[in-house]
């Protein structure tokens, strides 16, 4: 018992460095998923309670609060406002959806055509029961990386302006392990990461909590994680994301540096030598492993059945959606037409991926695209 603690508390302390936090900010979940519920839900409710708190303080004494009182009127019972954006993972939209059935108000951000949040659209956006803001650091589907730090930077003058405390976060599960994230730079309360992502063990996570921040806990039992997150330690998945997030921490600037090389490289073959084909996302501000097109008159379902049988793996879309007869959200919310959305390609690089295993991709596609627009009737139509 004493070793396994041992070995929790050290694999605390290495993570709290890749970020840099204090280790009593870090809580093991199991997750990105429940890392994102347990920061929105716990976060909404958190900000419920001051907002109450509050109106209660200014009503009492008060003829009009009284009466409010009397005839039950909801403006003495104030619920919350939470800001997010449009193209957020599942975990997050979901996790809103239900808060709005708790009475919660949702403020859904619209981005840019290459998925940006505009910082003032999210200031111009908040209201005197705003509790919460939430925009992901990078997004898991076309790469696009945020301006955090500048959300972060402006929520901390609107709060010493005006007195109000909002609480940000952001789900870095697919950022962690991949760009440099530091908590006091972003200026986040909360941030999200999952273990998976960087090729350490499944099923485990860590939600990041600022010092000071009294989120109220999503599992309730035992003592487990200081009495914020009950369930039996998971010690075998905390000290193997610890390390993978040790070896990607350390190696990230190389990585990056071939990774983006590489992504480049590929990027510009696939524009160049494959007519109608568009990128998804910012071209510069992306992550560095992450390419997304959208081949224009195909179906992307059946070009992912050829490049399996040639054993190359990618996805449509986001991998989470797969079998689902929607196009991407994230396509649609940038622009892209559905038509358009169905072609899409996700191509995720690897820190072994080569210069030569992407120009054989290229060269697999070439065909196989061009044999699949044959079969088009839009792109028959085109060419008459």
């Amino acid at each position: 018992g004493q070793r396994a603690k041992r070995a929790v508390e050290e694999s605390r302390r290495t993570i709290a460095e890749t970020i840099g936090a204090h280790p009593s900010e870090i809580y093991f979940t199991s997750g990105g998923t429940e890392s994102d519920n347990w920061a929105l839900i716990g976060g909404a409710e958190l900000g419920q309670g001051q907002l109450q708190r509050t109106s209660a303080a200014q009503a009492k004494g008060t003829s009009e609060s009284s009466s409010s009182e009397a005839d039950g009127s909801s403006s003495s019972h104030p619920v919350g406002h939470i800001i997010t954006d449009v193209i957020e993972h599942h975990a997050i939209l979901h996790t809103c959806e239900y808060l709005e059935k708790r009475g919660f108000d949702v403020t859904y951000l619209p981005v840019d055509a290459e998925g940006h949040v505009d910082p003032d659209a999210v200031m111009a956006a908040l209201r005197p029961d705003t509790v919460l803001v939430s925009v992901m650091a990078a997004n898991n589907e076309i790469g696009t990386l945020e301006p955090i730090a500048e959300i972060g930077k402006r929520l901390k003058e609107y709060e010493n302006a005006h007195g109000q405390r909002i609480l940000f976060h952001t789900d870095a599960v697919q950022a962690y392990g991949h760009i440099p994230l530091n908590v006091d730079a972003l200026q986040v309360d909360l941030l999200s990461t999952s273990s998976h992502k960087l090729n350490g063990p499944k099923g485990i996570g860590f939600l990041y909590i600022r010092r000071g921040v009294k989120l109220p806990s999503f599992l309730h039992g035992g003592e487990q994680e200081r009495g914020r997150r009950a369930g039996t330690e998971n010690v075998a998945g905390m000290v193997g994301f610890a390390r993978a997030a040790e070896i990607a921490c350390a190696e990230m600037d190389a990585r990056r540096a071939r990774e983006t090389t590489v992504r480049d490289h590929l990027i510009a073959r696939l524009l160049a030598e494959i007519p109608f084909t568009t990128l998804n996302g910012d071209p510069v501000h992306r992550l560095p492993n992450n390419v997304n097109v959208c081949f224009k008159y195909i179906e992307g379902e059946t070009l992912l059945l050829l490049l399996n049988e040639k054993h190359i793996y990618a996805s449509s879309g986001s991998a989470c959606a797969s079998g689902s007869l929607d196009p991407s959200h994230v396509l649609t919310a940038i622009g892209v037409s559905h038509e358009d959305a169905y072609g899409s390609l996700r191509l995720t690089l690897s820190p072994e991926t080569t210069m030569q295993d992407v120009n054989e991709v290229v060269e697999l596609l070439k065909p196989i695209v061009a044999y699949l627009r044959e079969q088009s009737p839009l792109y028959k139509k085109l060419s008459l």
